[in-house]
């Protein structure tokens, strides 16, 4: 019994940042039986990034405990677009690209759920089953009023931007989750608060019962800002070892301590007392173990010595075979991907961030000779060899 109560401690403490109504109430319902909750993800992106795996780790967290977990997969929650945190709506996504978004997501959340206990479920199949009625009775349990007086809603109206229908209808659409698998728990980040209530909300009228709401923190992205696909400044799911293990190297030394202590079950007593380069060494293999198994973590950590310490090529460098004699150096970055568009390519290069041979080009007008075994780089971690 001490042991159990040790571990719900855990889950109730652990990388989690509230719990509301109390935190105290969640306990002792989940001593008096198991529970069911559940994580919610829009598909918005094809690929999961580790700001994911805080959510999913607390999951199969619950899931070790006994309890019911269930992933829920946003697929009509993502039609109306999630406005958390957002300055503008989001752009409206086709069912192509919600299928094409979770073809992989099963494979990618598997390194950290055991399916064999955790639920997928698809909010599609209850949302879009609703008829008129039924989203006018669920409208009317929820205040227009709360709806707008949202934070971010607020700071829009206050810059003259818009606040769209559909938006607005959002949180609702989320809360009818809870109502309709009928949940004990919400477990989401921070930035999903709001939407949370609003279900609680929901349960309590509907269902005339208690749902809790476990928010988790935000993580900070590898340049120190907020982790989104927008920024790019994500660790990736399907990131390799050595990808992993390069981005997690450069991310600012104050994040050391927060990507430890939420993204895997290392004791922080002993990472306090490393140095930042140790520290950040021990992260980086850490991670690339959780994702790729130690021998993958081990490989990474070496290349990663052999290019940024001891300053050699990468052992293996990708191949791209160009045809052309010469070719403008935006040309150039552009087809072989080092770049996205000709403006990033010249961005690159004003930057200084552009090597050919390991000479630092800087100026993106000259033509350049092709040669068979020219190395191209971009930044500390792209490169391409021509063939």
């Amino acid at each position: 019994m001490v042991e159990k109560n040790q571990k719900i401690e855990k889950a109730l403490t652990k990388g989690v940042v509230e719990i509301l109504p109390s935190k105290k109430g969640l306990r002792d319902l989940m001593l008096k039986k198991k529970i069911r909750l559940y994580l919610g993800i829009d598909p918005t992106s094809e690929k999961l990034h580790l700001g994911h795996t805080i959510t999913l780790r607390k999951l199969q967290e619950f899931t070790d405990l006994g309890h019911e977990a269930i992933l829920v997969i946003g697929t009509g929650t993502v039609l109306a677009g999630d406005p958390s945190l957002r300055e503008r709506a989001r752009a409206r996504i086709t069912e192509k690209e919600i299928k094409n978004n979770i073809k992989t997501w099963k494979e990618q959340a598997k390194k950290l759920l055991d399916f064999s206990k955790v639920k997928i479920k698809y909010n599609g199949d209850w949302l879009l089953r609703l008829e008129l009625k039924d989203i006018i009775n669920i409208a009317s349990h929820i205040s227009a009023i709360k709806l707008f007086q949202r934070e971010m809603f607020q700071r829009r109206l206050k810059k003259g931007s818009t606040v769209w229908t559909h938006e607005t209808l959002y949180p609702l659409l989320q809360g009818y989750d809870s109502v309709a698998m009928d949940v004990d728990l919400e477990i989401g980040g921070t930035d999903q608060t709001f939407n949370m209530l609003i279900g609680r909300e929901l349960q309590r009228k509907m269902r005339n019962r208690e749902k809790f709401v476990m928010t988790t923190p935000l993580i900070l992205g590898i340049d120190g800002r907020p982790m989104s696909k927008t920024t790019g400044n994500c660790v990736w799911l399907t990131d390799s070892a050595q990808q992993m293990y390069g981005k997690i190297m450069s991310i600012p030394d104050n994040l050391i301590l927060d990507y430890f202590e939420l993204l895997t079950d290392l004791s922080l007593e002993t990472i306090k007392k490393l140095p930042p380069r140790e520290a950040k060494a021990r992260l980086a293999r850490e991670i690339a173990t959780i994702y790729h198994g130690k021998k993958a973590a081990i490989l990474a950590g070496q290349e990663f010595s052999r290019v940024f310490k001891e300053k050699k090529l990468p052992s293996r460098i990708p191949e791209v075979s160009i045809k052309a004699k010469s070719l403008n150096i935006l040309d150039l970055l552009t087809k072989t991907k080092l770049a996205p568009s000709k403006s990033e390519a010249r961005r690159l290069v004003e930057q200084g961030g552009v090597k050919i041979d390991n000479e630092i080009q800087k100026d993106w007008r000259p033509e350049v000779k092709i040669k068979k075994g020219q190395v191209l780089q971009v930044g500390k971690r792209k490169f391409v060899k021509i063939v």
